[in-house]
Formats: structure tokens, sequence, C-alpha cells
């Protein structure tokens, strides 16, 4: 485990870029029981669950009730359905990589925001637009860390993630974003930031450390294969979510 305590230039890394991927921190041993659960839950489709149909991103279809409309996109409310998910969120790697780049040992998991498994199947996952999660969240300072588990190879082929170096530390004018708050691609304005966009290519086992205000995207599956990956969100204690709003709607989790 000493070799992969975090290094004083992935910290660099990931305050300058606003992201920052850990190869290999999940043993494989975790990935295969976490991707036959997965699979035991799409088939049938355990609840609660996003459908495609329900997201309404380029792609998808418009009703649950079209062809591909029931196909799952997130498998919701991940840390309580098994206590596989749970031992992934709080495995020893993830907590001590979050506290050095988060810079607290008192850390919460977020129930409200993420907390998911990502599904993208093959003919009927949609795109991604360009965004920063913190949009809809409400916390006290928008300094809030996610973490993307890997559980297969994924590549710009199969809708992997995209990202935006350094755009964690913008202020991005709100007239560049569009009524859903994804980024405008038709303004010469943003023409500048997505060029400087770079492909989040992974591997089974890997981790995607990234800022709750770095700009990402993601594209379709084009590939034979679901792709699956988890998604938690961690933030420090004294950061703390705003009363009566989505994001204090489920009581946070103590990483001690």
């Amino acid at each position: 485990m000493g070799a992969k305590k975090l290094s004083q230039i992935e910290s660099e890394h990931f305050a300058r870029e606003g992201f920052l991927v850990r190869r290999g921190l999940i043993e494989q041993s975790m990935v295969s029981d976490l991707v036959d659960c997965i699979d035991a839950s799409l088939n049938p489709a355990l609840a609660p669950v996003e459908f495609e149909a329900d997201v309404h991103y380029p792609g998808a279809p418009d009703s649950r009730w079209e062809l591909g409309g029931q196909t799952p996109r997130r498998l919701l409310h991940a840390y309580g359905r098994d206590q596989l998910f749970r031992n992934c969120a709080a495995h020893p790697l993830i907590k001590g990589t979050l506290h050095t780049l988060m810079q607290s040992e008192r850390l919460m998991l977020s129930q409200n925001h993420h907390n998911c498994i990502m599904t993208k199947h093959p003919g009927f996952s949609s795109q991604t637009s360009w965004h920063q999660d913190i949009r809809y969240w409400r916390f006290d300072r928008p300094e809030l860390v996610s973490t993307w588990v890997a559980l297969g190879h994924e590549h710009p082929d199969n809708g992997a993630l995209l990202v935006i170096p350094g755009t964690h530390q913008l202020a991005i004018d709100p007239g560049r974003f569009d009524a859903a708050l994804f980024l405008r691609e038709d303004l010469t304005d943003n023409a500048e930031l997505l060029s400087r966009a770079v492909p989040v290519e992974l591997e089974a086992g890997d981790v995607l450390f990234f800022h709750c205000r770095t700009l990402h995207a993601a594209g379709q599956n084009h590939s034979a294969s679901v792709k699956r990956s988890i998604v938690f969100t961690y933030h420090t204690a004294d950061n703390k979510p705003i009363p009566q709003t989505r994001s204090a709607v489920f009581e946070d989790i103590p990483l001690s």
C-alpha cells in the first residue's frame, strides 16, 4: 500500500488541472465482485434506477415507452445497496488520496450527489454535454471532490469522460451556459475552452479524482459491451450542505 501513497507531483497536478487519475488503485478481486453485483442489479434493474429516457440528454429515447427507453442509465443510492459499494467508497487508498487532496482528516460522503453506478449500454446510451457538477449542488463552499471508479476499459468509443483541465479555477460568466447549465457550444467565447478538452482513458481498477468545478462531458457508447463505473462525491466536514436544499436531503456519511 506504501507504493500507492500520493506523490507531491500528483497533488500538484490535481491542484493545477482539477483532476487526477490513479492507476490500479482498486484490486482486481474487488473489481470482479463489483461487476458481478452490478450485473445482478441490472437484469432486472433494481430500484432506484434512472433510465436513459429520464435524462433527456442528446441521443436518449424520448420516453420510457419508446424502444430503449427503459435502458438503465444510473443505479442510484449505491452506498446503501450492498457492503461491496460501501467498501469501495471507503477504500483505504481512496480515503488516503482524498485526505491529501482535500487537506483534511474529516471527510464526508454525500448520499445526495452521485452515489451511483453509472452504466452506458450499447445502442441506447446518451451523450452528456459539458457541465460542472457544482451547478445543482448547494454547499457552504464549492469545494467537493468526486471519484470515478472504472470497472472496465473506458475509452472514447464507449463513452469515456472528457475533461477540460484547469477549469475548476475559472470564473465563467453565466451567459456562457444554457438554461440547463450546460456549456454552450455555439459560442465563440467557449471555443478556446473546448479546444483544450482531453479524454480520460481508464482501465479496470483505475480511479479518477475530479473537482466539482472541473468541466467534463461524455459521449455515447458505440461499443458492443456495457460500460460500468461507480461514482461518489466527498466534502470536508466543515463544508456543510445548505439546509432545505437537494444537497441536504439525506444524511452525509463520515469517513472516519
